[in-house]
């Protein structure tokens, strides 16, 4: 079970939505609306990846350095800079890891570039068009634009 299986099992305990992923080599980001615990998804997904990651690779003890962080993300504006920052990633490495992020297959990224693409049902691509300021057109293509033209930072913990 790779880390998009164990959200995809996450989703169909505990439904949230996504609005933004990116999975990297060492870490993983996540820009996520749920009605349950945040706590109880995130140790769901972790647990499951932590038993997948442990029997395929024979590894014992902890995975993770340390505990996930949150930050709620409040307003139209943040969800943008964040979900920029997330879709970023692959691109904002020292050594960037594609040419074009839609080609980046772990990432929410190309559901947003590809509208013939369908989007895993914990994935909504509706949202965030529609919070994008003028003069952007409301559009996914807009959207991808946006990511592209905006370099944001994001604190971390």
């Amino acid at each position: 079970m790779n880390l998009r299986r164990a959200i995809e099992h996450t989703y169909t305990k505990y439904p949230f939505t996504l609005l933004a992923y990116c999975i990297m080599t060492n870490h993983y980001h996540l820009l996520i609306r749920s009605e349950t615990d945040l706590s109880k998804v995130m140790a769901s997904i972790n647990r499951k990846y932590s038993d997948y990651y442990a029997k395929r690779y024979g590894h014992v003890g902890r995975i993770y350095e340390k505990r996930y962080y949150a930050s709620h993300v409040d307003g139209p504006e943040a969800l943008l800079i964040v979900s920029g920052y997330i879709h970023r990633n692959p691109i904002d490495t020292a050594i960037p890891m594609v040419q074009n992020l839609a080609d980046y297959p772990y990432s929410s990224f190309p559901f947003y570039a590809n509208e013939t693409k369908p989007p895993p049902p914990f994935l909504n691509t509706e949202l965030l068009p529609t919070l994008l300021p003028n003069p952007f057109a409301k559009t996914k293509q807009a959207y991808c634009q946006y990511c592209l033209m905006y370099k944001h930072v994001v604190e971390e913990g």
